[in-house]
């Protein structure tokens, strides 16, 4: 793993969970972390209760867009985490993959959508702890 670790944020709309995850993990890295984020059937707009959500913690994702998931992204990130897009990832030897169980906050409510964030925020300190524990 290079100096300052890419992490590749990936659900099939890039409108929700991958949102939430890369905006805790920019903000929470501090710029330690190289942050990117795609979908493999990007969606048209960011949740709205995603944004709302985030921006309870401090955190602006509303000028985020959703992006098509490459294959160059994943292959130039040093840990890929999706939540819930299956088996389009395409797997490289040398890289880390987790697949993160997340329900989809698309069509819910913000007090369905705060317990999402919240398990979000667990899992990105968790994996802030692992790839720089120097830091945290």
């Amino acid at each position: 793993m290079s100096e300052k670790p890419t992490v590749l944020f990936v659900c099939i709309h890039n409108a929700g969970r991958s949102q939430m995850a890369a905006g805790y993990m920019r903000a929470l890295s501090h710029g330690a972390v190289e942050v990117r984020s795609g979908g493999s059937e990007p969606g048209d707009q960011i949740n709205p209760m995603a944004i709302q959500a985030m921006s309870e913690e401090g955190i602006d994702i509303s000028q985020a867009v959703p992006q098509l998931m490459t294959t160059d992204q994943v292959q130039a990130s040093d840990v890929v985490i999706t939540m819930g897009c299956g088996d389009v990832c395409p797997i490289f030897p040398g890289k880390r993959y987790e697949d993160w169980e997340l329900v989809d906050p698309k069509g819910k409510s913000i007090d369905e959508v705060r317990p999402i964030r919240d398990d979000i925020k667990a899992r990105i300190q968790v994996l802030l702890a692992e790839l720089l524990p120097a830091s945290v």
